[in-house]
């Protein structure tokens, strides 16, 4: 079964922002390491890749230069087999102003943007609209990250009013967040399903825990892509400490594969947005 309805990008996010090597030691946090991981994760099935940049002490970092470090390297040794996205996650160290300035200044293919962070109260909404808008022109694919049914209900309310543009995006639900010791449940996805039925665009889904694997399975079910990596956890679905981003990635395609599904490419999914 290989037709395009049956396809459901792997998004691998191998790092995140705040997980050092003290929490596992192949966690990549070099700009070469990180290359080096996205690489494997590619030739393992993943179509797109989440990439947090880290500064020279290794901590999470929004600076232009970090980021630009990340993207050259990641550039080198995957070309266009992959969709490179760029996250612009605060980590409460960075105003949205600082958050858009990257993006505008290297322009990714893709970055990844949480609504509660860039519109964070009405006050926030205009200089949104006049980037989000700016985003969706300059042709880059906007994932919009969401954390509860309460945030994709405002989604849904920042696209009635034209916050947010018609099209040239994509939705990313996260599970677990703020749930205790982060651990999701695949019967989380159900308080989104209402919501869900009338989303306009493409979404996709990830998930704090041991279950991730069975999450991102239940979120593949209902039509969803699927992220994976270390940035949300650690563990084999036996809970056996994971070996590698690309063994994630390799037994998330298995699991596809077993239940009649296949993994984009990063050109078929390029194609959606065309």
């Amino acid at each position: 079964m290989n037709n395009m309805s049956a396809q459901r990008l792997i998004i691998v996010a191998p790092n995140g922002a705040r997980k050092t090597k003290l929490d596992h030691p192949r966690l990549p946090i070099t700009a070469a390491d990180i290359a080096a991981e996205v690489k494997a994760c590619q030739q393992a099935g993943a179509g797109m890749v989440h990439l947090h940049a880290r500064n020279e002490r290794g901590e999470h970092s929004l600076e232009i230069k970090d980021n630009a470090a990340v993207l050259e390297a990641v550039r080198a040794v995957v070309g266009d087999e992959l969709v490179i996205q760029l996250t612009t996650e605060a980590v409460g160290r960075y105003t949205p102003d600082q958050q858009m300035a990257l993006i505008r200044a290297l322009r990714p293919e893709a970055a990844s943007f949480a609504l509660s962070e860039l519109i964070p109260d009405e006050a926030a909404i205009s200089k949104a609209q006049v980037f989000f808008h700016w985003v969706a022109e300059a042709g880059i694919i906007a994932q919009y990250i969401l954390y509860s049914p309460a945030q994709l209900q405002r989604y849904h309310q920042l696209c009635a009013r034209g916050v947010l543009p018609s099209s040239h995006h994509h939705v990313l639900l996260v599970l677990g967040r703020y749930q205790a010791q982060q651990q999701s449940q695949p019967e989380d996805v159900t308080p989104f399903l209402t919501s869900l039925s009338s989303l306009p665009v493409r979404w996709a889904l990830c998930a704090f825990g041991q279950q991730e694997q069975a999450c991102l399975m239940r979120a593949a079910q209902l039509g969803g892509d699927v992220r994976v990596g270390f940035e949300n956890n650690l563990y084999r679905p036996d809970g056996g400490a994971a070996v590698s981003n690309a063994d994630q990635v390799s037994a998330l395609q298995q699991a596809l594969s077993d239940h009649g599904m296949s993994s984009m490419s990063a050109a078929a999914f390029r194609a959606l947005w065309q």
